[in-house]
Formats: C-alpha cells, structure tokens, sequence
C-alpha cells in the first residue's frame, strides 16, 4: 500500500512493523519515524487504528489464555517465508 505521496520511511515499511509498534517493541528512533508518518499519511493512519482496534478486541477476548514462548517468532518466520513464495 503506498498513498502515492513521498515519505521519508515508506508506507510499505510502516505498515510492516505497526504491529511491533503498537507491540512498544520498537527503539526511539523508529517510533519516531512511524509517529511521523502517521501524522503525514492519512491511509497509513487509517490502517493503523484498523490494527490497533483489532488488537484490543483480540487482548480483550484471548488475553486471558497463554502463548506459548516461541509462537512470535513462528508467525514471523511463516510471514517471511509466504512473502519469499510471492516474490519468487
């Protein structure tokens, strides 16, 4: 997805780490480059609270069970080896 406008950080780019955004697992520097283009980039910003209200409704339902350990690190690997398929 991209607005068709020129950012410094890419909608692609923001768009790929707003779950470890909303996650709080981003150092300074790349929260304050996804802050800022979520103040310049309306579709990004839209998808964003698209994500973050997902998110709520998933802690507010599941947030009570436990994930196992290692299941972050299996849903980003499968997540990169589907993108390798598309490239391919």
């Amino acid at each position: 997805m991209s607005c068709g406008k020129h950012h410094d950080t890419p909608c692609s780019q923001v768009l790929d780490r707003v779950y470890t955004y909303l996650d709080g697992e981003l150092d300074n520097d790349r929260i304050a480059e996804i802050r800022k283009h979520l103040d310049e980039c309306g579709p990004c910003l839209e998808e964003y609270g698209l994500e973050e209200a997902v998110k709520r409704l998933v802690a507010k339902h599941c947030g009570c069970d436990p994930v196992p350990r290692d299941l972050r690190s299996k849903v980003l690997s499968r997540i990169e080896q589907v993108r390798a398929e598309m490239v391919e």
